[in-house]
């Protein structure tokens, strides 16, 4: 028989505060069921869900001015065990890699105010090395042209289904993970 917790358990369970809790249940990112109008938790769905956080592969961040295009990658990677962060905007994904290592950066080329060719402009300033696919619907454009100025990277064409992002982000994650490899074992080796 599952263990159901009320709101209040579950945030002292997870050393978070209700309010937090009931924000991530609404964004689906903490499991939950409605009985009564109040959610409830069980408490095996939950200590599921901390393992596969805990487990994660890769943290991936997606930055698409689409709603449902961030929701697409989000379900799908956190499906295949990926930590994944989205932002709807070019500044909004800047604060975030600020403030976190990323494994991974999809990134739309065409957003609204700072377009994506910018937003990798300015990724490269923070984060040099971090493998940035780029996402959009216009793979011949000015804005392409502009983002091949700050080197190179990955593409996606608009549109694509889950499986093209597993296979892109199993890719990249592969080739960053030799990448990171080969230069500690060049620093061991005092030719870094």
């Amino acid at each position: 028989m599952a263990e159901l917790l009320t709101t209040k358990e579950i945030a002292e369970y997870l050393k978070l505060r209700p309010e937090t809790v009931l924000r991530k249940v609404k964004k689906r990112e903490i499991p939950a069921i409605k009985l009564g109008g109040r959610f409830r938790f069980d408490k095996g769905e939950v200590d599921d869900w901390l393992h596969q956080k805990a487990a994660a592969k890769g943290r991936i961040l997606v930055v698409d001015d689409e709603e449902i295009i961030r929701q697409l990658f989000r379900e799908t990677l956190q499906r295949e065990g990926h930590s994944v962060l989205t932002a709807q905007s070019g500044s909004e994904a800047l604060k975030l890699i600020k403030d976190w290592d990323f494994d991974l950066i999809f990134l739309d080329l065409k957003m609204p105010k700072l377009n994506g060719a910018e937003t990798f402009r300015k990724i490269r300033r923070i984060s040099g090395t971090v493998p940035i696919v780029i996402i959009t619907g216009f793979p011949i454009s000015k804005l392409m042209e502009e983002a091949l100025n700050q080197g190179p990277f990955g593409v996606m064409k608009k549109p694509f289904a889950p499986s093209d992002i597993r296979t892109a982000a199993d890719r990249f994650l592969r080739t960053a993970e030799v990448r990171n490899k080969l230069s500690r074992a060049f620093q061991q080796l005092g030719y870094v």
